[in-house]
């Protein structure tokens, strides 16, 4: 660390600009940050940017903030009184699951700005999304943007663009250009079109499914003992691991389990087998549960009026649409022996079968993603094309896992790296 700062003490000034604290949990994670940049001599000190993205650190974010806002010392570091607040959306979806996240994620970014207001601060929000929805993404931008809590962006928006996402949006002159024409259009008119925020009403509704979400969420995920054995069973995320397709190491600790795995390759492999769990998983438990309670008129309501709401329900549908059970079934019957890791996958189908049956009943559609006629088209061209590249990929695996150290082992890795090639080119923004 220290080596960092002496590196950082070193460059030209304008050579970097932020200095982002992943993982940050409270005031000193910012102001140790500042202190060993002076410590180090760092002549123009690096702005320093928080990253909140577990829904704990989300949830503690506000009063992380107002520490450092009550400190003068700090107050007068920022340049401009400008202060940058990243919220991470990957992390904090795997932690607690789609719906809760993005519940969090609006609701953190309401009060980081009342707050900001009140101590006179000009804060802008780094939104570091993937490009898939698991991920944070929509790949309807304009849309996306418009979704975002009013108030909160004020003409400023700061996002990561990441992997193929660079060259699918930026990678020639022409998208580049409409990427950008995209963008400035939506934070203009996010400038100048009424958003309300969310009623009370609505509000009691949102904690409402967020809890019955989280809860159905990391009942399967952190405490059902099957789970990290199915997981690494029947999805080829420990051979992602080893195929060094990634930027980054899979995993933030070599030895840990699911919540050591990184956002990327924890998407990446359920994209895989076609299950996409991550981004349904607890959503169809929290609407069901309030469709056959006496609260029933209040969602469809919220759902029809509210638009952010709206937004990450028809981003779900969409995943549903591109998802198979039947094929995740086949990773399963091909790859699954323990007994206990092929029940739950049995349960994880069934939760998937009646999310559907949710998500439709809400909706009011009797066809998952029905009026999205550009998208049930190329899932008409392309899955056909896909079912294979998944069927091979099953098998690819079963001998894979059966033939370490054997000759044919390095074959078998490129056969199964185009596999997962063809697979994630097919799914497009899911992984």
């Amino acid at each position: 660390t220290l080596e960092t700062f002496s590196m950082i003490a070193e460059q030209n000034e304008s050579s970097l600009g932020a200095y982002v604290i992943s993982q940050c949990t409270s005031a000193s994670d910012i102001l140790s940050v500042l202190l060993l940049q002076l410590d180090a001599g760092v002549k123009k000190p690096l702005r320093v940017v928080p990253l909140f993205e577990t829904l704990d650190d989300l949830n503690g974010a506000v009063d992380t903030m107002e520490q450092l806002y009550n400190i003068p010392s700090y107050v007068g570091s920022l340049e401009g009184r400008k202060q940058e607040i990243m919220i991470g959306y990957s992390d904090s979806a795997k932690d607690a699951g789609r719906l809760a996240a993005s519940w969090a994620q609006y609701e953190t970014q309401v009060k980081l700005s009342e707050l900001a207001k009140k101590y006179s601060i000009d804060v802008t929000y780094f939104h570091g999304k993937g490009g898939t929805v698991g991920r944070g993404g929509n790949p309807a931008t304009f849309d996306a943007i418009l979704s975002h809590a009013p108030g909160t962006i004020n003409g400023q928006f700061r996002v990561t663009e990441q992997g193929e996402m660079i060259n699918q949006n930026f990678g020639y002159s022409d998208r580049a250009e409409r990427t950008l024409d995209i963008y400035t259009a939506a934070v203009l008119a996010e400038q100048h079109t009424e958003r309300p925020l969310p009623t009370k009403e609505f509000k009691d509704m949102m904690d409402k499914l967020s809890q019955i979400s989280c809860d159905a969420y990391r009942r399967i995920v952190r405490r059902d003992e099957r789970f990290v054995p199915y997981f690494r069973a029947a999805t080829p995320e420990l051979e992602l691991s080893n195929l060094n397709i990634g930027s980054r190491p899979a995993k933030r600790k070599a030895s840990g389990g699911v919540e050591s795995l990184r956002a990327i390759p924890w998407i990446f492999a359920w994209t895989q087998t076609r299950l996409n769990l991550p981004t349904w998983l607890g959503v169809g438990e929290a609407i069901n549960q309030v469709l056959s309670s006496d609260e029933e008129q209040v969602l469809r309501k919220m759902y029809k009026e509210w638009g952010p709401f709206r937004t990450t329900i028809d981003l779900v549908e969409m995943i549903l649409s591109k998802s198979d059970s039947s094929i995740a079934r086949h990773y399963e019957n091909i790859l699954v022996t323990d007994p206990k890791a092929v029940e739950l996958g049995n349960e994880i189908r069934e939760i998937h079968d009646a999310t559907e049956h949710a998500v439709l009943d809400l909706a009011g559609h009797k066809k998952l993603s029905e009026h999205n006629h550009m998208l049930m088209r190329l899932m008409e061209v392309r899955n056909p094309y896909v079912d294979c590249l998944n069927v091979l990929q099953a098998e690819t695996l079963k001998r894979l896992r059966q033939s370490e150290g054997s000759a044919e082992e390095e074959v078998l890795k490129d056969a199964l790296l185009t596999t997962i090639t063809g697979v994630a080119n097919g799914m497009g923004n899911t992984g």
